[in-house]
């Protein structure tokens, strides 16, 4: 466990560390809304433009969702497809799925006909319930399983009783996770592991009923959908935006006295380089958390002095979605160079890159983690065998840890590329450059890009007298992928380097791109 890689006579750490939780057995997702929503039934829940819902309208709600899909034949074991924008139809139709005891497929708005089918086929959802145009880039065959947030608006019902279920073991979400050899996994979720992933993050948040934060990071990742479980846990308020716009989410820290932001790189950048930042009043932050890569500290620091919010560094995975955390509660500790302790009852080894063996404090390694929050596997069921070791979850970021326990992330061993916090695989951009007929061979990287985190780069060889453009080919990749996959630049090369098994050599591309640009 990861008391065992603390120093034991280091009493400093210990208090500053997570003492182990007690997880409520049998609990459900959604009996924590039942409960908020008993409590404090007028609080306000979800703040969005102009208005505010409290939390006994969200149970009132998600109690109107749950009986359209009942009566649509839906029930425990089922999964129900969202592929909507941020606004609070997203979380009160959530509610309803998990009241009825199927499970909510994470499907991306962004995502263009093949994702979207590729995910769909995966999952076997039996409904998808969307908003705008997004009904327009779905299969064939959910013409008549769609129910659209924009006009099938559910007539109000009575409360209903809270199912009973084994819930530690039944299914609740399913997220999506990229990979290196193929299209994006589906990450599942029970309400056991996201019920422990939110007492996590209720716990490294300091979240408390006062407490009023925003999300603009998409309701259907891992992060925004642990922020709204984490504000009805704690009996909290978010302010959802439609979209990211830096102006208006610090005219809301100061309108609406935010006391904690959620930043990953491109919102802190932002935020550096405001030609306005003093004018706003920010004082209400407690601080600013950032996820999703390591901190940049220079980026940071700008942002502190010019605005006086600090930042509190975080760690985790759509796997196991909170792994470290600065202590909250001890604000004199926050570091910038490391993304904290391990949170609570989780246990956190670093082991040899080649041998798999444990290493001391100090050595270079894998990062690998099992916790109470960890997924119980992935779709497709082959991707398991390579996802853990022994019961551990293999992260594939590559780091070490201080005597202490603290925490830090050098690289990765999986090749997938993080843009803006959202994960990009290489192998998902290769398909769809190899479907070209004058491409050869190619193969995807990342590099650094203060901006969005990383820049996703493509080698591409092509064939003898081949006529297509290198736009006509980034081109071809914005057609056909979400945005945040587009390609940054495309480098046309004579070969790409590969082992004799055919594996990639992307670290002996990298160099010699980069090399390119010094």
């Amino acid at each position: 466990m990861w008391e065992n890689v603390i120093l034991a006579h280091n009493s400093e750490v210990r208090m500053l560390g997570f003492a182990p939780l007690e997880y409520p057995s049998g609990q459900s997702i959604q009996s924590r809304l039942s409960a908020a929503a008993e409590h404090n039934p007028n609080a306000p829940a979800i703040r969005f433009g102009n208005n505010s819902i409290s939390y006994g309208e969200v149970e009132t709600l998600s109690n109107a969702y749950a009986d359209t899909l009942e009566k649509r034949g839906i029930g425990l074991g089922d999964r129900v497809a969202m592929m909507a924008s941020n606004r609070p139809e997203f979380f009160t139709a959530l509610y309803g799925i998990l009241k009825v005891g199927a499970s909510v497929v994470m499907i991306s708005p962004a995502w263009k006909e093949t994702e979207i089918a590729h995910a769909t086929e995966l999952t076997e959802p039996v409904l998808l319930i969307c908003d705008g145009d997004t009904h327009e880039r779905l299969p064939p065959r959910f013409s008549d399983r769609i129910l659209h947030l924009d006009n099938d608006v559910p007539p109000a019902t009575d409360a209903r009783p809270l199912l009973e279920a084994d819930w530690d073991d039944t299914e609740a979400v399913l997220v999506f996770s990229s990979g290196t050899t193929g299209l994006p996994k589906a990450v599942r979720h029970t309400h056991a592991s996201l019920g422990a992933a939110t007492a996590h993050w209720v716990s490294a948040l300091g979240l408390s009923a006062s407490d009023r934060f925003q999300i603009a990071t998409p309701a259907f990742h891992i992060l925004g959908l642990l922020n709204m479980f984490a504000s009805v846990s704690a009996g909290s308020s978010v302010r959802l935006h439609p979209r990211f716009n830096l102006d208006e989410l610090l005219r809301c820290i100061e309108a609406d006295g935010i006391t904690l932001e959620m930043a990953v790189a491109p919102i802190a950048l932002a935020m550096a380089n405001h030609p306005d930042l003093e004018s706003f009043d920010l004082s209400s932050l407690r601080y600013i958390m950032w996820g999703a890569t390591p901190v940049t500290e220079s980026v940071a620091q700008r942002v502190t002095e010019r605005s006086g919010a600090r930042f509190l560094a975080a760690y985790g995975a759509s796997e196991v979605p909170v792994i470290s955390s600065n202590p909250v509660g001890h604000p004199d500790s926050w570091r910038l160079d490391s993304a904290g302790l391990p949170i609570h009852d989780l246990e956190m080894r670093i082991v040899d890159l080649e041998t798999g063996a444990t290493l001391e404090p100090g050595g270079i390694g894998e990062i690998q983690v099992r916790s109470p929050s960890m997924m119980s596997g992935y779709l497709p069921l082959e991707a398991n065998a390579e996802a853990f070791a022994d019961g551990w979850y293999r992260t594939g970021d590559v780091g070490w840890l201080e005597p202490e326990g603290w925490i830090h992330i050098t690289d990765r061993v999986k090749e997938m590329i993080k843009v803006k916090g959202f994960q990009v695989a290489p192998a998902e951009i290769e398909a769809v450059l190899h479907g070209h007929p004058e491409v050869t061979d190619c193969a995807v990287f990342g590099v650094v890009d203060e901006a969005a985190g990383e820049a996703v780069i493509a080698a591409v060889q092509l064939s003898d007298g081949a006529s297509v453009s290198v736009e006509e080919l980034k081109t071809l990749v914005a057609d056909t992928l979400a945005t945040y996959k587009r390609l940054a630049d495309l480098w046309v090369v004579d070969s790409i380097p590969r082992l004799p098994s055919g594996k990639v050599l992307r670290r002996e591309l990298k160099a010699a791109y980069e090399a390119l640009l010094s």
